[in-house]
């Protein structure tokens, strides 16, 4: 099963939007709340190139971006083949 990571903060709609999206797919799905800063924020940023908008997901090892980016690999029909699913 493809390992899915997602940075996230409370009450963000695109965080909550990303995660159904997720949840409809063979992943697992390991969320890492930010919402106080910390440690994981610290690995999100370096991981995501500075990125600091959440969600930043990866699959496996790749950078897929936030939820937006996330909706156009699934209306392209490239999600599933990037989880392998």
């Amino acid at each position: 099963m493809t390992k899915v990571e997602i940075y996230t903060k409370a009450f963000c709609p695109y965080c909550a939007r990303a995660l159904r999206l997720l949840a409809t797919k063979p992943v697992e799905i390991e969320e890492h709340d930010i919402t106080m800063g910390g440690p994981k924020r610290t690995e999100m940023l370096a991981r995501a190139n500075g990125g600091t908008t959440v969600p930043q997901i990866f699959i496996g090892d790749q950078h897929v971006g936030g939820s937006d980016d996330l909706a156009a690999l699934e209306e392209a029909g490239k999600l599933d083949a990037l989880i392998g699913g």
